[in-house]
């Protein structure tokens, strides 16, 4: 799908709009979401990405990373996320972070991370998008991750060593 995305400046402002594809093929700046949803005892929902996505496909992200639509607001986008990929309603987030990054060839997005609580009985995600759903604690997928144990989108990785207080490539914002 060739969405419409507001295209802002490494400052945030928004500047034009164009499509995804001319977003990406051109390197131009554009917003993301992110959520770490954890459960009550703490451990994070995480996403296999489906063998069908054009990008990154079978590899484990964060519970819901999704693109910010043109006019819409990063918080916006975070409820439209959780509905869309986890069938989830109702969850109150809250802001961790906001960071620019280049997520890998021409994709360069000033992106929010968010943080809430689910209950995994009610997550009913999209077998579209996403081949599977598992819930680890945090020291769990960094074990993971130094093992080289699973494929994992390279956002995560840095998204989760910027939460564990490691070096990430995020470039935080104000």
């Amino acid at each position: 799908m060739d969405e419409l995305f507001d295209i802002v400046t490494e400052d945030d402002i928004v500047t034009h709009q164009a499509l995804r594809s001319a977003a990406h093929a051109q390197g131009l700046w554009h917003r993301g979401i992110h959520v770490f949803l954890f459960t009550a005892d703490g451990k994070l929902l995480i996403q296999k990405r489906s063998a069908a996505r054009a990008q990154y496909p079978s590899v484990w992200d964060c519970s819901v990373s999704e693109h910010v639509k043109a006019g819409e607001g990063y918080h916006a986008a975070a409820v439209r996320g959780l509905k869309e990929e986890m069938g989830v309603e109702g969850i109150e987030v809250q802001t961790l972070v906001k960071f620019k990054m280049n997520y890998g060839p021409h994709d360069n997005e000033i992106s929010v991370l968010f943080r809430g609580t689910v209950d995994p009985a009610c997550v009913r995600f999209d077998p579209r998008e996403i081949a599977q759903v598992d819930y680890y604690s945090v020291d769990e997928l960094m074990e993971k991750i130094e093992r080289g144990e699973m494929g994992f989108c390279y956002w995560f990785i840095q998204l989760l060593r910027w939460h564990t207080g490691g070096q990430s490539d995020l470039d935080i914002l104000p």
